[in-house]
């Protein structure tokens, strides 16, 4: 496809190469961006209210003074998905990319040909981009690496809230980089000492059947978590719980995967490359996302494969993306 795709900026629609915020905007002087990342199953939006709702809690918190209600901002969505529709391939998925910034400081206010008060920006692009050579994770699964970089705990500056200070998952990231092996994706601790999450995942081990998520306390409440637990697992009858895990606690589970928007669900085999179980994918991450791919409509691990034969674009092996930084 060689029509450019649109991004929606404060009121517009411009080209995506044309979309561009100041270097004197609050996002690059202090990561002061809220931000959400959507994705489409058969082009149909998955979870968008609540992503938006996610959102603007974050803004809320931060005391952002929109002019922009929820309603709007989906209808915005909508509309940028719709625009870009003739720019993708028809086996395509959409991933929405929501960014809102508080603007230029006050300081830089009358620089000419600057935009003044918060930016909206609303992107879209294939979602194949993220997850494209993924699919052999979900046969072999990862090996989740503990690193030293812990989270940043809740009581100095919230997870909860998606914002685009990030440099400690970056720092996660490079740490796992640096492990031997293959398929080697960090995995965070709290300052307790607790399991808290991946450098954008959620983690869940499942113990006699029961699934268990760390506390939802020192993480970002992933809106893929949330599914899971409160939509997924009760219609296969699995329990739920919530609770401090420690590494041991890893270590003796009988499965045990990681969740995230792009993907859904990751097993994970090993930690630290000590086996989980019996080092394969378990049988109730198999239930789950078999059960994830009947409600959708769409075999969620063959839409990856077909993604992977598609030489059109080039390969990410040893390249940066979001999961992995060298």
């Amino acid at each position: 496809m060689t029509r450019e795709r649109k991004v929606y900026m404060n009121g517009k629609f411009i080209k995506e190469s044309d979309a561009k915020i100041s270097i004197f905007d609050s996002a690059l002087m202090f990561g002061d961006m809220v931000f959400e990342m959507t994705r489409s199953f058969n082009k149909k939006h998955f979870k968008l209210k609540e992503h938006i709702e996610r959102l603007f809690t974050g803004l809320k918190i931060l005391r952002y003074d929109l002019s922009i209600t929820k309603e709007e901002l989906y209808d915005i969505c909508i509309e940028t998905a719709r625009q870009n529709e003739p720019a993708f391939e028809k086996d395509d998925e959409h991933r929405l990319m929501i960014d809102v910034s508080r603007g230029v400081l006050g300081i830089y206010e009358d620089i000419d040909g600057i935009h003044n008060g918060p930016n909206i920006i609303v992107a879209d692009f294939p979602l194949k981009w993220t997850v494209k050579g993924m699919s052999k994770l979900y046969k072999s699964g990862i090996n989740n690496v503990v690193t030293s970089q812990r989270v940043i705990p809740s009581h100095l500056m919230d997870p909860k809230i998606k914002n685009r200070s990030r440099l400690f998952y970056l720092m996660a990231n490079i740490e796992a980089s640096l492990f031997k092996g293959e398929n080697n994706w960090a995995l965070m601790l709290d300052p307790d000492g607790f399991i808290a999450e991946g450098s954008g995942d959620n983690f869940f081990i499942i113990k006699d059947g029961v699934l268990i998520s760390p506390e939802g306390r020192n993480m970002l409440r992933g809106i893929t978590r949330q599914y899971i637990m409160e939509e997924l697992a009760p219609r296969l009858n699995i329990p739920v719980k919530e609770k401090n895990i420690e590494l041991f606690d890893a270590y003796e589970a009988d499965e045990a995967f990681i969740c995230a928007t792009p993907f859904c669900m990751i097993p994970v085999t090993s930690i630290n490359s000590v086996k989980i179980g019996n080092g394969k994918p378990g049988e109730l991450f198999k239930s789950l996302i078999k059960e994830w791919s009947s409600m959708v409509g769409i075999d969620i691990i063959k839409q990856v494969e077909n993604w992977n034969k598609d030489s059109s674009k080039k390969s990410t092996k040893n390249k940066v993306t979001p999961y992995k930084f060298k």
